[in-house]
Parts: structure tokens; sequence; C-alpha cells
């Protein structure tokens, strides 16, 4: 029987993921239900499906319309069945004890379920089938929790145990003994590399999750620990506790210092100088706001408020007058840098804006959007002076020529558009990539175009003539940024593959390649007097590179979550990186000292386990599909 569940839903999948034929859609889905429902009739008396299944099915199901023939005609009083299915997909039985707590493996392809009756129970969500029974536990068992790897399942018992079990066997490989009460919660983080835990002994543990050392003991609650969370960084801990402390509280996961007690949110953030490098911008994704910072002293002198959504990206004009953000609530917002007033707000694009840029008069302002458009604006009206539409797939990136007179935008569409910034007309479709371009940069002279690719792959064109001039190859992972020295001399390119490499933009070498960092290269830029490079990378850390030999001048380190964005002032002075560590660093790029550290989350966002009660145990589990109403 678990095998005909497991190809009806299989069959389902394939439906559901072609065009059209909705009524075979309906169909199949109604079958579905149809056996997860009667699977346990079906199993135990095959030939009841047409003397029970059918008249125990709801009125509108279409398997009972089609098979209401084959019903039992000497059935003169029916039951009422009612008329749709359901919500309830499955019934997975076997516990004899209330069940406490239930998780997904992250592949979906698993659920696992803790016990009062001592024992967690591994199911196969599609079938229903128990794949197996963990025993170990002396007490009821009150959380568990896949790792992302959906290797390691973890259990919380009232026995005041942890146990880290190997999912895909009945033996366990760890049992964590330190806590003097009942263990409620348990949660992996998102490296899988630690282990959180939290106990009706007031504290919460943070574990090596690969050998069951206890590394932090975190204490400040006053009551019992309900549940813990890890941030999707790794890089906090909540926490929440019962009556008589009732607080939620922020834990720094990598110390164990608590960094607050919470009743609100924000976010993080990237990041912009202004172009004299008085002012920083930076863009917060959860409380929808910009903020200015004098780049100096790290003091916050504006908070912009008025977006609907996350803000995606800044830039300065280049008199550095004004400021503009783009954001998912599908306009673009500029402010004015020196007061925070915001002066017009551009309405548009139908989807998310993801990329912002001034002409380099500050003349107009470029947009890039998930709606697969490149707009371009009066950067003085409220108006946009042209739309370019051409792209069929999303716009990642969008750019300006050093003169103003191009505009060049890279798509998931796997081509580069060269565009008349005057009047929008498509000059060029530059199509020679195989994925998705994510990055563009013109020279500095505004001879030639650099792409970046997931293709492995960098492309210098001719922008005058679309002409590919050559391909850059040598990177073993997708490209994901590239810039240009200042002279437009040389290319650099930022790659997954953890390298960057330098390239003779007039040739098809690469000079050197820079290896040092232990994950991906994010972001990449020249400074302004083409001296120096810096790059950011998902390691945690920005080297700064001597550019005429490759050497790494200095490792600034201090970020802890990946660094996804670098920028230097325009005096080439100082470097700026914004992190998922949810600060900005200021930097001296001549020391490598940290100037300042920018905290953008005055308050952080958790997404916390629910705890459920019911008046009652629960000796049944059940699957439900919650279906949006229209």
């Amino acid at each position: 029987m678990s095998e005909g569940v497991l190809a009806m839903a299989k069959l389902d999948t394939l439906a559901q993921r072609r065009a059209g034929a909705q009524s075979v859609k309906e169909l199949l889905q109604d079958a579905r239900q149809f056996i997860m429902y009667h699977v346990p009739a079906i199993q135990n008396s095959p030939l009841q499906v047409y003397a029970s299944a059918l008249l125990f099915s709801p009125d509108r199901s279409l398997v009972k319309s089609c098979f209401r023939e084959e019903t039992p005609k000497g059935i003169s009083r029916r039951t009422a069945m009612g008329g749709q299915w359901s919500a309830c997909l499955q019934t997975l039985k076997g516990h004899s004890g209330s069940v406490n707590s239930v998780a997904f493996s992250h592949d979906s392809a698993r659920l696992a379920s803790a016990s009062d009756d001592e024992t967690i129970k591994i199911w196969d969500a599609t079938r229903g089938d128990c794949l197996r029974t963990l025993k170990g536990h002396s007490d009821s068992v009150l959380s568990v929790a896949f790792s992302h790897d959906s290797a390691w399942l973890a259990s919380a018992s009232a026995d005041h145990t942890v146990k880290i079990w190997n999912a895909s066997s009945d033996d366990y490989l760890l049992t964590l003994d330190e806590h003097n009460g009942s263990v409620n919660s348990v949660v992996f983080s998102h490296d899988s590399k630690w282990l959180a835990s939290a106990s009706s002994d007031q504290t919460v543990k943070i574990w090596d999750a690969s050998n069951g050392e206890c590394l932090r003991t975190l204490e400040g609650h006053s009551g019992m620990v309900r549940s813990v969370a890890f941030s999707h960084d790794s890089v906090r801990l909540m926490s929440t506790s019962t009556s008589p402390d009732r607080r939620i509280k922020a834990w720094g996961a990598s110390n164990g210092g608590c960094l607050q007690t919470l009743k609100a949110n924000s976010g993080s953030a990237s990041v912009a100088f202004s172009h004299d490098s008085k002012w920083l911008a930076s863009a917060s994704s959860f409380d929808k706001t910009v903020k200015i910072w004098d780049a100096s002293s790290g003091e916050c002198l504006q908070m912009l408020k008025g977006h609907n959504g996350e803000v995606r990206s800044v830039a300065f004009s280049h008199d550095s007058a004004r400021l503009a953000s783009a954001s998912d609530d599908e306009t673009v917002k500029i402010w004015d840098a020196s007061n925070g007033e915001c002066r017009r707000t551009l309405r548009g694009h139908s989807l998310w804006v993801q990329s912002v840029a001034f002409s380099h008069d500050s003349a107009w302002l470029a947009s890039a959007s998930a709606d697969r458009t490149v707009k371009i604006w009066n950067a003085s009206s409220d108006d946009y002076l042209l739309t370019l539409d051409g792209h069929s797939g999303s716009v990642n990136s969008v750019v300006f020529s050093h003169d103003s007179k191009w505009l060049a935008s890279a798509s998931s569409d796997q081509t580069v558009k060269i565009w008349d910034a005057s009047n929008g007309e498509c000059l060029r479709t530059l199509k020679d990539h195989s994925d998705p371009v994510r990055s563009v940069a013109f020279s500095h002279n505004s001879k030639w175009l650099a792409s970046a690719s997931s293709d492995h792959t960098v492309k210098i064109w001719d922008a005058s003539n679309g002409e590919c001039r050559r391909t850059l190859r040598g990177h073993s992972l997708w490209v994901q940024s590239v810039a240009f020295s200042h002279d437009s001399a040389w290319l650099a390119s930022a790659s997954a593959d953890r390298t960057v490499k330098i390239w003779n933009a007039s040739s098809d070498d690469y000079l050197l390649t820079l290896d040092g960092h232990s994950g991906s290269v994010n972001s990449v830029v020249f400074s302004h007097d083409s001296k120096w490079l810096a790059s950011a990378s998902s390691d945690h850390t920005v080297k700064i590179w001597d550019a005429s030999n490759g050497e790494c001048r200095r490792t600034l380190e201090g970020h802890s979550g990946m660094v996804s964005s670098v920028a230097f002032s325009h005096d080439s002075a100082r470097l700026a990186s914004a992190s998922d560590d949810k600060t900005i660093k200021i930097w001296d790029a001549t020391r490598g000292d940290c100037l300042q550290t920018l905290s953008i989350a005055h308050v952080f966002t958790p997404i916390l386990a629910l705890l459920k009660f019911v008046p009652y145990p629960i000796q049944d589990l059940r699957i439900i599909n919650v279906k949006a109403q229209p």
C-alpha cells in the first residue's frame, strides 16, 4: 500500500509542474487524498474499497463521482459525509503516549515525533510508514530537531538529557547530560555546528554538535526556559521563558553574552559611501529604514523611514547631495542626504527593486527590478524618463558608463544589454553567456564592459559595438563580482571558488590568483588610486591586497557573519564592509584598524518555535494540510 501512496504522490507532483490540464490535476489530488485517507481500511480489507471507502468519502470527491456506480446497491440509508475532504491527510498511529513535538527533516522526506512514551519515531512523510522507533530516554521526550543536512536528530527529554541520534539508524551517537532539570526544547544552528537546549533549570546550553562538549551555559532567566531558536546566520540565539520571568532574551551564540531583552524587531544592511567620503549609508532589511552615518565618528545622523518593504540597495548621487534607495515595496525613494527629507517616491515597477545607480552627472537614476525591466528616471522629478523593457529574466545589476552615455544591464536571461541612456533605445544585446549574468562593470574610459556569470566565466565586451573581445576562463565556480581598476588596465573577479583573479584587461591572461579566503568571495573593489584591491568573503573576513603583486597586505577580522559587500572611500583612506552579522565596519585602509562598528540591528527579530498545549493527551499524530483561503 505504501508503494501506491508514493506512486500517486509522484504522479501528482509531476502533474502540478505541467501547464494546463486543470481537471486532471484536480482528479489526481483527489485520488491522492482518497488513498491516504483510506489507507488503514484498504490495507486491512482491500475489497472494502468499493463497499466502504467510496461510501465514506466526501460527496464532492471526484473519485467517488467517477466510481459512483460501483458502490453497494443494497444500502438504503447512507451517512452524510460532507462536501469536501478533511484537511487531515494522514493519521500516524504508533505512540502509546502524548505526542509533544514534531519536526520535518530539511529535505521534507521524513518526519520525527517525540512522545511521553519515552520514544521518538521517524516516519516516511509521503507514505506515513514508521521507519524506526528510537529508544533510550527514561522519561517523556519533549522536543526533536533535525540537523540541516538531515543526518542527525536531536531529542530533549524530561530525564534531563539531550540525545543526538543517527537519523538513518536506531543508534544514538551522544548523550548530553549537564542540565539539572527537564530539557524542554532543542535546536541545531543553521550550519549544524552547534546545538542549543532550553531547560527548566532556567538555563540555555550551547553544545558542540560533533562531540557533545558543552561550550557555554547561558544564565539570566528567572523562570523555566521553554524554547530556543537560532538566527539563520547562527550568530544569535533567542530564548523564551515562563513566569515569573516572561522574557525573550537575545544571546551572542559565539560568546554567550546576553545582548538584549527584546520587545521589538530590526534587521541587517548593505552600505555605500558618499562621494565626498563624509557619510556612509546603510539599507536595513527588516525595519525598512535607511540610515546615514558620520563616516568618521560612527554617529547615526539620520534614520530615513518611508519604505514599506525590505530596502535592498542604496546609492549616493555623485555630488553627495542625494541618496537613492531601492525596496521590496516596488518603489525607489530619493532623499536629501543633508537632512533626511524624502524628496520623491518613484513608482512604476511591478515587482521588488533590486538595484539603483546614479549617472555620473547625477541627472539620471537607473533602477533594476525583478519585474524584468530597467527604468531610467529624471533624478530631479517624480517622473521616470524611460522604461527599458527587453529582458526576459530578472535584472540583477545595472551600471552607467563613466561618460553617462550608456547604461548596461545584466540579467538572469543570460544576456547583457547596452542601452542609450538618453532615449532608452537598446543598442546591443550581448549573448554569449550560458548561465545567468550576475554583475557588470564599465571600464573607467567607457570603452570596455565586463560581465560576470554563473557559467564560471568573465567576458570583456567592446562597449561601442557589442563584440565579445575575450572570454576569461579560470574560475571553477560561478563569478560573483567584477571591477576594473581606475586606469582600466586591470580587471578583478571574485568567485565562489574562494579566489580573486586579476586579469590583464587587454588580453586573455590572468596576471594573479589571490588565494587566501576560506569561503566564497562575494565582492571585490579597487581603491580609487588602483594600488589596492579589497575582497569580501563568506569566511567572515575582508582582505586587502597589493594590486601590483597580489600580496595579501592585511586580513580584517571582526565580523561574525559572511561579508557581502565592500566599498572604498573616494580618497582611498577608508574601507567599509557590510556583513550578515548585522554590522557595518569602517576600517583604516592603510593600517587595517577597525575605526567604527555600526550596529544595524538595535533589536533582533526572532522566529521562535511555537509551543502548543491541549487539555488532553494526544496519542495520534496528524499531518495537517493548511490551504490559504482564496
